[in-house]
């Protein structure tokens, strides 16, 4: 996996946008997080320099399962450790599954958004 086909993998699924929130706070790795948006809440985010891991948000029971299923997906960093999980590149979690996350976070965050959200974006 490298950062050029997560990239192009979360902009495939509709109406993502993609920012670079943090670039003035002091962390640098956090400078370097590129965020996915769908609507105006993120599902996704890498470190674009560092590529190290993504973090993705699922349901409490699934992400509960998944720690206990991988080694490479632990509680996210600065983030509700109940849904938010860092998924980890090159570790034991398969490209395709990272994939799934993605999606299913994708999916689980435009289920979040208001009903005036979801129609600007055309659903």
């Amino acid at each position: 996996m490298n950062i050029e086909d997560f990239r192009e993998y979360c902009l495939s699924l509709p109406h993502v946008t993609e920012k670079m929130p943090f670039t003035t706070v002091k962390d640098p790795y956090s400078r370097e997080v590129l965020c996915f948006y769908i609507g105006s809440k993120w599902f996704c985010y890498v470190n674009i320099e560092v590529f190290d891991r993504c973090c993705v948000k699922s349901t409490p029971e699934d992400a509960e399962e998944l720690r206990m299923r991988y080694e490479g997906i632990r509680p996210a960093w600065h983030m509700n450790k109940r849904m938010w999980s860092d998924v980890y590149f090159n570790r034991d979690v398969p490209d395709k599954t990272i994939f799934e996350l993605v999606r299913q976070s994708y999916e689980l965050v435009y289920q979040s958004l208001t009903k005036k959200e979801k129609l600007a974006l055309g659903g």
